[in-house]
């Protein structure tokens, strides 16, 4: 094999490889010879079939076979003989191959940035500290008491009000036109729970039992139906009875509904989730600080490739913000290719902190346990509540889903380990002040870009590679893995 460097510049690398007519030739020879004893042709004993005729039947399939292990050893032993790291999946274009003659590729690749260390204890933090009071346990206890409302019917006979829940028969159209979903007996809706279109609910405030209502309403223009976006509905409403609803008492009753010995016992709990909130909240924001601290000392070069694969992660979710309408008040007005330079800038500093990250992971041997993985997956499973057996299928028919949980699992880990080594000081502050920190904080600069996929070292040189001469490498590469 002979390697011919052809491009070294920067984070890129670019190599000419030529493969020996001959090498290919007696791989060929050795993988017929093996043949020989796996295959049963009629009127051949095992092992007694002429070569000649395994090469004419079997000839075509053994070299693409050959050529494309060639690839894949060959890459390997180029990348592993010069201590190269791949950023991502190497590119590989075959310039030129005949039957008989010498294989010769293009091997194209971004490999891993040095990474200095940084002295950790040098970076300075601060950790906001709030402890939950009364008030605050006391409304957690109005929202579980309201979550237990029950209805009765009225005592007097009057107008409906917010909180009421109304018994209606309602049917809508659509330029005189019936759908499905806008129809329905017996229905019970709570006035002012916003659990219709806008403007629905308070058209049926003050009406009374018995009577008929015209409401008229429009659909949002980001309706998920198509059909029904931005269309003005008419729905003809009957209010077949007017219940009053009330919270329940916040009592012992209230707190053994909630798997509670007592009330003090549930007000303890409650106490206790705040407080955890809070020190998550407080977590989130100290990271925060941690990565910019760190995202002003990482100056190395970023792969080109890793900046591109985030960005279009970053860009897609901005495209499917603008679609819906919610996009940030200070992004609205800002021309495309100033908010692409702006997520670009965004892209290039996640893939660095998520370069960095995984660094100091390998360097501290700081690896995520098959119990933490299995927890990340529980953890998962609960953000889709309902779905969770759905959930667990999807991870255990996907290993490489279930492998891509390892890198935030990572991550935080490799950030719980720097934060042990900085200074970090606290504050206290109230919950108000935690909320301001929080809602100033961009979600998009405040993550690294998840640090196992960004780095995972492409394992295969692709096995598929361009056939036709000249082709470009844009023809010939893998999907590479996302950051």
């Amino acid at each position: 094999m002979q390697v011919i460097e052809t491009l070294a510049e920067g984070l890129k690398r670019e190599y000419k490889i030529v493969i020996g007519a001959s090498d290919i030739s007696e791989k060929v020879d050795a993988r017929l010879e093996k043949l020989k004893s796996e295959v049963r042709i009629p009127g051949f004993r095992p092992g007694k079939v002429p070569t000649s005729l395994l090469k004419k039947r079997f000839g075509q399939a053994v070299l693409g076979e050959v050529l494309e292990n060639a690839l894949q050893d060959s890459s390997r032993q180029a990348i592993d003989e010069r201590g190269l790291r791949p950023a991502v999946q190497p590119d590989v274009t075959v310039v030129s191959f005949e039957e008989g003659k010498d294989l010769e590729y293009e091997l194209k690749l971004e490999v891993l940035p040095e990474i200095e260390p940084i002295d950790f204890s040098e970076i300075e933090l601060e950790r906001l500290v709030v402890e939950p009071t009364d008030e605050q346990v006391d409304e957690a206890l109005q929202r579980l008491a309201e979550q237990q409302r029950t209805t009765k019917p009225l005592e007097e006979e009057r107008p409906s009000a917010k909180g009421d829940v109304l018994v209606l028969d309602f049917k809508g159209t659509v330029d005189g036109e019936a759908f499905p979903g806008m129809e329905a007996e017996d229905h019970h809706l709570e006035l002012g729970s916003n659990a219709f279109i806008a403007g629905f609910e308070d058209q049926l405030i003050g009406k009374n039992k018995g009577e008929e209502v015209e409401v008229v309403v429009t659909f949002p223009e980001n309706y998920g139906n198509e059909k029904l976006a931005g269309k003005e509905a008419v729905f003809q409403v009957k209010i077949k009875d007017i219940l009053a609803s009330e919270a329940a008492a916040i009592d012992d009753e209230l707190a053994k509904s909630y798997g509670r010995e007592n009330l003090e016992e549930l007000r303890e709990q409650l106490k206790e989730s705040l407080a955890n909130e809070y020190k998550t909240i407080a977590r989130s924001l100290v990271k925060r600080q941690l990565l910019d601290a760190l995202a002003e000392r990482c100056t190395f070069e970023a792969p080109e490739k890793l900046v591109e694969m985030e960005f279009d992660n970053i860009w897609r979710q901005i495209e499917q913000q603008r679609e819906a309408g919610r996009l940030d008040e200070e992004d609205k007005d800002k021309d495309e290719e100033t908010l692409r330079q702006e997520y670009r800038a965004i892209a290039e500093r996640r893939v660095r902190l998520g370069l960095f990250l995984a660094e100091v992971g390998r360097q501290e041997n700081i690896e995520v346990s098959q119990e933490e993985l299995q927890q990340g997956l529980l953890a998962e499973m609960r953000n889709y509540p309902g779905q969770e057996e759905s959930v667990m299928q999807f991870y255990m028919q996907n290993p490489a889903a279930l492998a891509n949980l390892r890198g935030p699992l990572l991550e935080e880990k490799v950030v719980d380990f720097i934060l042990e080594k900085a200074k970090v000081s606290e504050r206290e502050t109230d919950r108000q002040g935690l909320m301001d920190a929080l809602e100033a904080m961009d979600p998009l600069e405040g993550q690294a870009a998840a640090a196992t996929e960004v780095v995972a070292p492409a394992e295969e040189v692709p096995a598929e590679a361009s056939s036709t001469e000249g082709s470009s490498s844009e023809e010939s590469s893998t999907e590479d893995k996302g950051a």
